[in-house]
């Protein structure tokens, strides 16, 4: 079996021209938050071209605007936080369910409940939709508590992401209604603060727009003026009803990236340096580990254990930060799969298993978005191929598969192997070498095996993966040790 050594040409490929935009990044980005709320293609940026134009109407200073923009960006962030909870009382997978729960007015307590029950246990027998339907009317504060935590999350991710106050402070009150009953704390009025007001009228008003069309969605923001939305912001979305140039710029799907990323307030772009585009890296591994509580640390680990292998075998500090950068990000498709897929604690049926398989090519598409990545969003993608050819999705092997793709195979099934699942305890290191020896050399690079191997019996994937006990609590405390994770090379 031919091996690729971390000095071969095609081991890690590296892009280093021009300079990245952070909007470029941001805007490429929102394809995977879209993914976990089950949204349209699309949804975040259409959002974020309505709030925008909803705050020039507003009067919006150049500062709000700023904070505005990266607040509608990130306004999802926190999505993957609540979809276990959402899946598991529900019975249904969670983008739908998150998809048809948008688009209900929860003042009609009445339409909340007959889309309550419609969305409960689908796909399951009437006994277990039943039983989902009873679950969740005997939570009472399921709603206030789910977007509670999603909502401080994506508040959270702003403020690690060294945005200002106000961005964070958007997110946080977005689910607020001008009439006191929006969530997590019945804000009301002028109390609630006008990013919160306007981003909430624009990813409403583009949830019922993608379903229903310009005139459905003006007439469901004038339905709802008073109660959901501040009356002044619906007046001027019903101001430009009849704008279709500019409606038919939501529409342009193929040119939507580009009109946002050109709306970034500021004479001259904000530049993604190296140290934010770590951060932005570890911010959305912490949203695809939170996707479910069998994954809390994943990403991040994978991540470091792939630093430290390539440490060990001679890979430079340029390279070792992309394999961080690929290691953190390489499941970035799983926000795609249903959690009810994920946290199911029986085997996968054949279904269910071809559902999991999408996710790399999820990753790839989602990666390939993002130019400042795209250089390794193959190699990230690849984790689950292996050199015989047997892997998924796309059964690459030998020298198809980088040194990359190499270590993040060995460091991805390794943590796995580790880490508590909903059908298994984590394994010991004795028992977790026993099993990946057997694939030695098949599945698994030899040269990449034993490095790992040697690390892992010397306990410094144990304190690699004890920096943390929870991936997204701790991420003010990650996002610095960047040099920490790319010194993993001197490990002796």
């Amino acid at each position: 079996m031919s091996r690729l050594t971390p000095s071969s040409s095609s081991a890690i490929s590296v892009a280093r021209t021009g300079t990245v935009r952070l909007a470029d990044v941001l805007a490429a980005l929102t394809y995977a938050l879209d993914l976990t709320e089950g949204q349209r293609p699309g949804h975040t940026l259409r959002s974020t071209l309505l709030a925008m134009r909803l705050g020039e109407l507003a009067g919006l200073d150049r500062e709000q605007s700023s904070a505005l923009y990266y607040a509608a960006l990130l306004k999802d962030s926190g999505c993957s936080s609540n979809a276990a909870r959402m899946s598991a009382l529900f019975g249904s997978p969670d983008q739908e369910l998150k998809r048809n729960m948008r688009l209900v007015d929860w003042h009609d307590r009445w339409k909340l409940a007959m889309r309550t029950a419609r969305s409960c246990g689908v796909g399951l027998n009437p006994y277990n939709r039943i039983r989902h339907f009873l679950m969740v009317a005997q939570t009472p504060t399921l709603t206030r508590e789910i977007i509670q935590t999603r909502c401080e999350r994506g508040a959270q991710i702003a403020s690690v992401l060294g945005f200002p106050a106000a961005t964070s402070e958007a997110i946080l009150y977005v689910d607020e209604h001008w009439c006191g009953l929006g969530h997590p704390f019945g804000l009301s009025g002028s109390d609630i603060p006008i990013l919160s007001r306007i981003i909430l009228l624009a990813q409403t008003v583009e949830a019922y727009w993608s379903e229903h069309g310009t005139k459905a969605a003006v007439e469901m923001a004038r339905q709802r003026r008073g109660t959901w939305f501040d009356p002044a912001l619906v007046g001027h979305l019903e101001s430009i009803r009849r704008d279709h140039e500019w409606w038919g710029r939501l529409a342009d799907i193929e040119q939507i990236g580009e009109t946002v990323v050109a709306l970034e307030p500021g004479s001259v772009p904000t530049v993604a340096t190296d140290e934010r585009l770590d951060r932005i890296a570890f911010a959305f591994a912490a949203v695809i580990d939170a996707k479910t509580p069998f994954t809390a640390r994943h990403s991040s680990n994978v991540a470091r254990y792939a630093v430290a292998i390539a440490g060990t075998l001679g890979v430079d500090r340029t390279a070792r930060r992309d394999l961080l950068r690929a290691g953190l990000l390489h499941d970035i498709g799983k926000l795609g799969v249903s959690n009810r897929i994920l946290d199911k604690p029986a085997k996968l049926t054949e279904e269910e298993l071809g559902e999991i398989r999408k996710h790399p090519t999820w990753t790839l598409e989602i990666l390939d978005h993002v130019a400042a990545f795209r250089h390794f969003a193959p190699d990230a993608a690849r984790h689950h191929e292996r050199l015989d050819g047997r892997g998924y999705p796309w059964r690459l092997a030998g020298d198809q598969l980088s040194f990359t793709a190499r270590v993040l195979a060995v460091s991805d099934v390794y943590e796995a192997l580790t880490a508590t699942r909903p059908y298994r305890e984590g394994l010991t290191v004795a028992k977790v070498i026993d099993i990946m020896a057997r694939d030695c050399g098949t599945a698994f690079d030899s040269t990449i095996f034993d490095a790992a191997v040697a690390l892992a019996e010397r306990g410094t994937f144990a304190s690699l993966a004890e920096v943390t006990e929870n991936g997204f609590d701790s991420l003010h405390s990650l996002v610095p040790a960047t040099a920490r994770h790319l010194a993993a090379v001197h490990v002796a």
